[in-house]
């Protein structure tokens, strides 16, 4: 089943947005304070750790409900719930992300 690997590749997506937007609030022209630097390290660390995290889990699950799947075919959707539920984690740290993004003005 690809369903493991899909959901994986998802959550690279996650780092790809968080790296769009930090890198929208980068220009030559305007200052850039030490604040917005230690905002936009704390972004890209809460998607990446929070990724690691759903990966790890994704890879476990996947590994263990392929496994099982072989055998008996109705863990499908159980499967799938669980995979669910482990790409959620990767999303909270996208979420935080976010928030963490709207803060970073370089006006103090």
């Amino acid at each position: 089943s690809l369903i493991p690997v899909v959901m994986a590749g998802i959550i690279a997506v996650y780092g790809l947005v968080v790296s769009v937007l930090v890198s929208n609030d980068l220009s030559p022209t305007n200052p850039y304070s030490l604040f917005a630097g230690f905002i936009h390290l704390a972004a890209g660390l809460s998607t990446g750790f929070a990724g690691l995290a759903a990966g790890y889990a994704i890879g476990i699950v996947g590994d263990a409900a392929v496994r099982g799947y072989l055998y008996q075919p109705r863990l499908f959707v159980g499967m799938v719930l669980i995979l669910i539920f482990a790409e959620v984690l990767g999303l909270y740290g996208l979420i935080v992300s976010l928030i963490l993004n709207t803060k970073a003005t370089s006006d103090c």
